[in-house]
C-alpha cells in the first residue's frame, strides 16, 4: 500500500512512541499559535531524553519540555523568560546552571535553515545585516557551523549563509487532516510548512479528521502532503491553552496560572505534576480542567464563525484521459501516441540513453 493511500490514524501515545526517539532533533512546527501541547505533554510523559528542540517561538512548550528533563539543546528565535533574568523561566535556570545549550537565530535565518532543508539545499544565503548582530557573532554548541560566509559570484561581496536543517521529526497541530495525512492549516503560518517539509518524519495532530474530498476541494490550505506524514492524530483542543484559528482563542487565565507557577522551579514542577504527569491523555486533561474550572471558560473562548469566500476550482474535465484510456486532447490511447512518435522517429528509449 502506497504511503499516500495508507490510513495513518493512531493515538498520540502510539505516534510519540513510534516516531520520537531519544536524542532526536525535534522541531515544534507551530509558530506561536496552535502549538501541539497534546504532543508535547506526551513526549514528557514518555520521558524522552536528549532532544534538540527547534522552536521558532518557544513559550510554555519549551519550558515544559525542559522541566520534563527531555531537552539537551535548543535552537530558537525566541523563548519566553518570564520576569527576565530575576524571574521565573526553566530555560533561564537551566542555561545558567549549564544544563542546557541554546543557539539563537533571527526569524528569517531560522526559517532559511528549514527552507534549505525542505528544498534539498545544503545551505541558504541570508541578508548581510545579520553579520552586525550578536545572533551572528555569539556562538554556542554549533560554533563555526552556525553561520558561514561565501563570496557572491556576481558581486564579489561577502554573503552570510546558514546550514540546512533537517530535523528527525516535526510535531505539529492543525485544524484538519484526512486519514492519509494530508494536513491543512490556516492562520499565522510562520515556519509551519517548512518545518514539516524539512523533517524526516512528521506527526500531525488535528482538531478533526475529515473526508479526503474536503482536502481535495481546498488544496490551498494543505501545508504537508500525506506521503510525507507518518502519523495522524484526531485530538480536539489539542493546542489548548494556545489558540487555533477558527476553533478557539487563547485561554488567557489558564496561561496566567502557568506563568505564575513558573516564578519558582518548585512551583512549576507542582503545576507539571497536576497538569502533565497525573493526566494520561488529552481527554483526561480536559476532564480535569472542567472539574477545576467548569466548562464555561472553554465555551467562552470558542471561536465564532467567520468564513472565507469560496473559490471555484472547476474545470471542463479533471483528467487528461477518458474512461476508454484515450487522451482527451489527442483522442488516442497512450499506445497509439507512442506508435505515432515511433513512426516519426521521435520516441526515445531512456533505458539506452547515457
Amino acid at each position: 500500500m502506497s504511503g499516500e493511500n495508507q490510513n495513518k490514524v493512531m493515538t498520540t501515545q502510539e505516534a510519540i512512541r513510534r516516531f520520537v526517539n531519544d536524542g532526536d532533533h525535534v522541531v515544534i512546527g507551530n509558530y506561536t499559535v496552535g502549538t501541539c501541547y497534546n504532543q508535547i505533554t506526551e513526549i514528557i510523559r514518555q520521558r524522552k531524553k536528549g532532544l534538540t528542540i527547534y522552536s521558532q517561538s518557544g513559550v510554555f512548550d519549551v519550558e515544559m519540555l525542559i522541566a520534563g528533563e527531555c531537552v539537551s539543546r535548543v535552537i530558537t528565535t525566541y523563548c519566553i523568560r518570564s520576569g527576565g533574568r530575576a524571574g521565573g523561566s526553566m530555560l533561564e535556570r537551566y542555561q545558567r546552571a549549564g544544563k542546557i545549550e541554546v543557539e539563537d537565530y533571527s526569524n528569517f535565518t531560522y526559517n532559511a535553515r528549514l527552507t534549505a532543508g525542505a528544498q534539498g539545499y545544503s545551505f541558504m544565503p541570508v541578508l548581510p545585516g545579520i553579520m552586525a548582530s550578536d545572533v551572528f557573532k555569539v556562538r554556542d554548541f554549533m560554533g563555526d557551523g552556525k553561520f558561514g560566509v561565501v563570496k557572491c559570484p556576481f558581486t564579489g561581496r561577502d554573503v552570510p549563509v546558514v546550514p540546512a536543517a533537517n530535523p528527525d521529526v516535526c510535531v505539529v497541530h492543525v485544524q484538519r487532516a484526512d486519514k492519509f495525512g494530508n494536513a491543512q492549516y490556516w492562520g499565522a503560518l510562520g515556519s509551519v510548512s517548512w518545518a514539516c517539509l524539512a523533517s524526516k518524519r512528521v506527526v500531525v495532530s488535528c482538531e478533526e479528521i475529515v473526508d479526503h474530498e474536503i482536502i481535495k476541494s481546498s488544496p490551498q490550505y494543505t501545508i504537508v502532503p500525506g506521503f510525507r506524514v507518518n502519523a495522524v492524530i484526531e485530538e480536539p483542543r489539542g493546542a489548548h491553552p494556545a489558540e487555533l484559528s477558527g476553533y478557539y482563542n487563547l485561554d488567557i487565565l489558564f496561561w496566567a496560572m502557568m506563568d505564575l507557577s513558573n516564578r519558582t522551579e518548585q512551583g512549576f514542577r507542582a503545576w507539571m505534576k497536576e497538569w502533565v504527569y497525573d493526566l494520561p491523555s488529552r481527554a483526561a486533561y480536559l476532564e480535569h480542567y472542567i472539574e477545576r474550572f467548569g466548562k464555561e471558560p472553554l465555551d467562552r473562548i470558542k471561536a465564532r464563525p467567520y468564513y472565507s469566500a469560496p473559490v471555484n476550482y472547476g474545470s471542463a474535465f479533471t483528467s487528461m484521459w477518458d474512461d476508454e484510456g484515450k487522451m482527451l486532447l489527442l483522442e488516442m490511447t497512450r499506445e497509439e501516441f507512442e506508435k505515432l512518435l515511433e513512426e516519426r522517429g521521435l520516441l526515445i528509449d531512456v533505458s539506452k540513453s547515457d
